[in-house]
């Protein structure tokens, strides 16, 4: 932490000093830094970026490589061989093969997940251009641009609408200025900030503070200008930004529970092994390192490699598909996403809307209405939207341009309260050259109309009726039916008045209505029924009406059997709110923390929720969803937020996003459970075959052997073709799965190795041995022939099996057949099979311990293979009738 860091509290202490006691304390002035202070004030309070996302160090970058359940598992597995096998071994019996087998896996897959980490970082880089942020300082009097990261403390910043506020900043001057809070509060509600100093008695929290404006917040409009007290990791935002996000991710959650699973299979079979050597004659060091060499055997040590290069090679397809994503492990919440949650505008229609009639309260064209409309928008100091732009667009209309420069000329703006989710309206004081005001007011048609009091028709102002949204509702209702987005404009006099207060948007005289028309994507349709197929299920999120919202959602093909809004809401429990999300597809009306609490109730129902959004409002929805999807226009603090970001906003590009999640989530789970299950089988063996043979079934090196080879094999299942079928629905992993399928089909590979076992120690090896067995042996060199025929000819009959049942359960159709693998995994796995069977033949064998078998040997082989393969088929058969999935 730097010398100089400000706490929360020394922060907030700020609030309550005049400016010029602030300058003096941080050696600055109204004119900024001077350029050479820049330095040392960096090196006292630290710089501008959060390590863990700005500047990952090798140190960040290694852990992340190296250190994960299975790699710890087998690390510990490595020091206790080391232990066994050199530091208690005696000179003659030390061996430390089985240790650099160990620890060579632990480094070749640590380094290749090192490289992709560095692919991600390119990739987060590329990113970073898509969101670069430059602010405007004032250091020694003049104003320059600098990269965010760049800002010290003491640094002068200009703010201006649109802008994310680049550090913990003192206001020391506001024009109008309004904040968005909703990236470190959640809160729907747009705060005025002021620049005067505060009274020190107020308890108010430290995001409370109105002359204090925090990092990541958004200005909403209006001008501002700020003393930055706090950068990078000391503000607000830098206290929770750096906490860990696995939370809501499933994937290290689902990557735990298989590697406990695991450990407790290990935990179970490995004092089994253990304790039959030792009471059958074995010496207590030779069986612990067999048994370790057991555990060694259960687990799938290429795990770490066959994921990493799995989601390498998933995040550079989805990068070709207009998909950046920010951390690779995303990719599974692709795989598994069941509930996709979107806005409307944008997504759903077009990001640009057409203003399609101005009206008076009675529907007739008023040009009245659309006047002050225009005064409303082109005065309005926020970010630009889609109905400021649509208004404003009326300035081209045909012989209407002077009329509407000299509006802009005639009216001036004196003040404004901008929009925000609670009022759902945006206010605006002007006044004309005679010097009378009035404020204007556009927005949401029923918080407009409740504060109204009048109405004018014409050339009179008519008190409002009892019943005025029934009157409103007769207006305006046919078209919202028709997807039309319509608001209302008032105005009130406000004489001599040149500040707006909350309290003067009341008493309102209503004029009238404007109307635009929001027209459905042309691939929207389409785009929906696609996600439908891939059994996502679709549900809009929308701050609109809910008739419009209802109408749009029928267009596009999501049936709104059931609709709530953010009144309903608000009035359900959390339990309540859990059921309706359920039968509920469309939400209308929300505000920012509604968006997120729905997230959050379909979360808690075991859904893995992805949120589309772009907007400042949609940040606590994005943080909240496991998998925060955003797009490449999208504001910067709603991209920082995200874990996706999409070059294109279109559901399109998002389908193709979720297939290859799909494809490459279900690539590691045919590694994960197919070499499970076959290396529990073959453990399962040794058990059985430890419990009555006279002699090791395998040495503890061969089992490392036979594993490495094998797995060095499936390095290339990332570049598997899959099924249609295998796309078609959310995929998960979890413990529960994983032992399933590993009780299921492992014991299909017992009972074939015991088969072998019985063929080889009664059979195969006598034939070479004049009819003798083991025990019938007393040449201690015969002996170690016997035990090498019989060890060699289960390795082949192990590693044929277990290469081959990978073809099997990669598919839950006829294999070669009905689905064939693709052309690499053909080709890598039949020719692995063929130079492993190889190396028995060569002098190679004898490191291992391995011999040359009779050619008749591999007739007894095919038929065990084919016996096996069809055995598997029909258990894969009633596996898929029990469960409706294979993989």
């Amino acid at each position: 932490m730097a010398e100089g860091h400000l706490t929360d509290g020394g922060i907030k202490k700020y609030a309550y000093q005049e400016i010029e006691e602030i300058y003096k304390e941080l050696g600055t002035s109204p004119e900024g830094l001077d350029v050479h202070r820049v330095d040392a004030m960096r090196e006292t309070y630290g710089a501008n970026f959060f390590e863990q996302r700005k500047r990952d160090t090798l140190i960040r970058c290694l852990r992340r490589a190296f250190i994960n359940p299975f790699t710890v598992i087998l690390f510990v597995l490595g020091v206790i061989s080391l232990v066994t096998d050199v530091v208690l071994a005696s000179n003659f019996t030390r061996n430390e093969t089985t240790a650099v087998i160990i620890f060579s896996m632990i480094l070749i897959s640590g380094i290749i997940r090192l490289i992709q980490e560095v692919r991600a970082k390119n990739a987060a880089q590329q990113l970073n251009r898509l969101i670069h942020e430059s602010i405007t300082v004032r250091r020694d009097g003049k104003l320059k641009e600098i990269p965010a990261e760049e800002l010290v403390v003491g640094d002068i910043v200009l703010l201006s609408a649109g802008d994310r506020v680049p550090a913990d900043i003192r206001l020391t001057a506001a024009h109008d200025l309004f904040v968005s809070q909703a990236s470190i509060t959640g809160e729907s509600a747009i705060r005025e900030k002021t620049c005067g100093v505060l009274s020190s008695d107020r308890p108010e929290s430290t995001v409370q503070l109105e002359n204090l404006a925090f990092m990541a917040t958004t200005v909403i409009s209006g001008k501002g200008e700020g003393l930055v007290l706090a950068v990078g990791k000391d503000t607000v935002y830098g206290s929770f930004a750096k906490e860990d996000a696995d939370d809501k991710q499933s994937f290290h959650q689902g990557a735990n529970s298989i590697a406990w699973v695991l450990l407790r299979f290990t935990a179970v079979l490995v004092p089994i092994v253990f304790i039959l050597l030792w009471v059958t004659g074995g010496r207590w060091l030779e069986s612990l390192a067999f048994a370790l060499s057991v555990a060694v055997g259960l687990m799938p040590e290429m795990l770490p490699m066959v994921m990493a290069a799995c989601l390498a090679k998933g995040s550079i397809s989805m990068s070709r598909k207009q998909t950046i994503i920010k951390d690779i492990n995303a990719m599974q919440g692709f795989g598994s996403m069941d509930v996709l949650c979107m806005d409307k505008t944008g997504t759903l229609t077009n990001e640009s809307i057409l203003l399609e009639y101005y009206m008076d309260v009675l529907g007739n064209e008023s040009e009245t209405v659309l006047d002050l409309a225009f005064l409303n928008s082109v005065h309005h100091a926020g970010v630009g939207n889609p109905i400021d732009n649509a208004i404003l667009a009326c300035q081209s209309m045909p012989g209407r341009e002077r009329h509407f420069a000299e509006l802009r000329t005639r009216y001036q703006k004196q003040d404004e309260i901008p929009f925000d989710y609670a009022r759902k309206f945006i206010s605006t004081l002007v006044t004309d050259q005679n010097g009378e005001s009035q404020l204007i007011v556009k927005g949401d048609i029923t918080q407009v109309v409740s504060r109204c009091r009048q109405v004018a028709f014409k050339q009179d102002i008519l008190p409002i009726e009892t019943d005025s949204l029934k009157s409103v509702s007769s207006v305006v209702d046919e078209m919202l039916e028709d997807g039309m987005k319509v608001i209302a404009v008032a105005r009130k006099p406000m004489a001599g008045k040149s500040q707006i207060l909350r309290s003067d948007e009341d008493d309102m005289i209503l004029m009238g209505y404007l109307a635009f028309f929001d027209a459905p994507k042309k691939t929207a349709k389409t785009s929906v029924a696609a996600l439908r197929k891939l059994k996502v299920a679709p549900k809009v999120l929308t701050g609109d009406q809910a008739k419009v919202a209802v109408s749009i959602c029928r267009r596009v093909g999501i049936v709104p059997e059931k609709m709530l809004t953010g009144t309903d809401i608000d009035a359900m429990s959390d339990s309540t709110l859990r059921e309706a999300v359920e039968t509920t597809n469309v939400f209308a009306a929300l505000t920012p923390g509604q968006k997120a609490r729905l997230v959050s109730a379909m979360r808690q129902n075991g859904h893995t929720v992805g949120f589309l959004g772009d907007g400042i409002n949609d940040i606590p929805a994005l943080c909240e969803a496991n998998v925060g999807i955003s797009v490449d226009t999208a504001v910067d603090a709603a991209k920082d937020a995200a874990d996706v970001v999409l070059l294109q906003k279109d559901l399109g590009v998002l389908e193709q996003g979720i297939l290859e999640g799909r494809k490459t989530f279900t690539n590691m789970l045919k590694y994960i459970k197919i070499t499970a299950s076959s290396n529990f089988g073959n453990i399962f063996s040794i058990v059985c075959a430890s419990a009555f043979l006279p002699f090791l079934p395998m040495t503890a090196l061969q089992i490392l052997l036979l594993n490495l080879l094998y797995d060095s094999l499936c390095i290339v299942l990332p570049w598997d073709k899959l099924d249609e079928e295998e796309t078609l629905a959310p995929r998960d992993w979890s413990g529960k799965t994983l032992g399933r399928f590993m009780l299921s089909f492992g014991p299909i590979s017992s009972l074939f190795d015991i088969a072998t076992f019985l063929f080889l120690y009664y059979v195969l090896c006598p034939a070479f041995f004049g009819g003798a067995t083991y025990l019938n042996l007393t040449d201690p060199v015969m002996k170690g022939k016997y035990v090498a025929l019989f060890q060699t000819g289960w390795f082949l009959e192990s590693m044929w099996t277990q290469v081959l049942i990978l073809h099997f359960l990669r598919t839950r159709k006829i294999p070669f057949i009905q689905s064939s693998p693709s052309v690499p995994v053909m080709t890598v796995t039949l020719l692995g099979i063929v130079l492993f069977t190889v190396i028995t033949f060569t002098p190679a064998a004898g490191i291992f311990g391995l011999t040359r078998l009779p050619l008749w040997y591999f007739l007894f082989l095919f038929v065990v293979v084919l016996l096996y393969m069809l055995l598997t088929t029909v258990v894969k058969t009633f596996y898929q009738k029990k469960y409706h999935e294979l993989i």
